[in-house]
C-alpha cells in the first residue's frame, strides 16, 4: 500500500503541475497586465518559462521523499540532496557565465539540479533492497481512491501554506515584541548597556534570519 500511495501521490501531484505550469508560462504576460514594468515582465516571464521543468521534478522528489521518510530511511535523501547540491554549483556557473543563457542558466541549473535529486531517488527505491518490501512495481490500484486522497491534500497544502507565512511573518513579529519587552525591562532598571546590548543582539538575528530566508 506504501508504494501504492506513492504512485498515487505522484499521479496527482504531476496533474497539479499542468495549471502551475500554464500560469509559470504566461508570468510575462499575466505580469505585464497587473501593471509590472514590460521589461521587468518580460525577464521574469523567460526565467520562469525555463524554471518549468523544475515543477516536475520537485513532485517528483517530493514524493519519493515521503515515501522514503515513512521508513526512516533518510540516508539516501542527504545522499542525494548533498550531491545535487554539488552539481548545482558546476552547473549553474557554467550556464551563468559559460554560455549566452545569462539569468536563463540559473533557471536551467535548477532544473538540473531537480531532476538529478529526483531521479536519484527513484532509482534508489527501485533497485534498494531495503525498498523491496514496500515497492513492488506500478499497480492500476493508484488509480482507485484518488478523490479521497485529494481531500486530505488539501486541507494538508493548506495547512503548509499557513504555516510557512507564520514562519515569514509571525516569527519575526513575536521576536520584535520580546525583544522591545527586554529593551524596556533595562531601561526600566536603569542598565542602558545591557538594553544597548538586547538591541544589538535583535538585530544581528534579524540580519542573519534574513539572509537565511533570501538563500532559501
Amino acid at each position: 500500500m506504501l508504494g501504492i500511495h506513492l504512485q498515487r501521490a505522484m499521479l496527482v501531484l504531476l496533474l497539479a503541475c499542468i495549471p502551475i505550469a500554464t500560469i509559470w508560462f504566461n508570468a510575462g504576460h499575466i505580469l505585464q497586465s497587473l501593471g509590472q514594468d514590460p521589461e521587468i515582465a518580460a525577464a521574469t516571464g523567460n526565467y520562469a518559462r525555463f524554471l518549468i521543468p523544475c515543477i516536475f521534478a520537485y513532485a517528483v522528489q517530493q514524493c519519493h521523499s515521503r515515501f522514503l521518510q515513512t521508513q526512516n530511511n533518510v540516508v539516501p535523501m542527504i545522499v542525494s540532496t548533498g550531491t545535487a547540491t554539488l552539481v548545482h554549483l558546476l552547473v549553474c556557473w557554467l550556464l551563468v557565465y559559460k554560455t549566452s543563457l545569462g539569468y536563463r542558466g540559473a533557471a536551467v541549473a535548477i532544473s538540473i539540479s531537480y531532476w538529478f535529486n529526483a531521479l536519484f531517488l527513484v532509482v534508489y527505491i527501485r533497485v534498494s533492497p531495503s525498498c523491496k518490501h514496500t515497492w513492488t512495481g506500478f499497480s492500476k490500484e493508484a488509480f482507485h481512491g484518488i478523490p479521497n486522497f485529494i481531500k486530505l491534500s488539501i486541507p494538508s497544502a493548506i495547512m503548509i501554506s499557513l504555516n510557512t507565512c507564520s514562519m515569514i511573518y509571525m516569527i519575526p513579529l513575536a521576536f520584535a515584541a520580546a525583544s522591545s519587552t527586554r529593551v524596556s525591562n533595562q531601561l526600566s532598571a536603569g542598565q542602558p548597556r545591557l538594553a544597548s546590548l538586547a538591541v544589538g543582539v535583535a538585530l544581528c538575528i534579524v540580519v542573519t534570519d534574513g539572509i537565511v530566508w533570501l538563500q532559501n
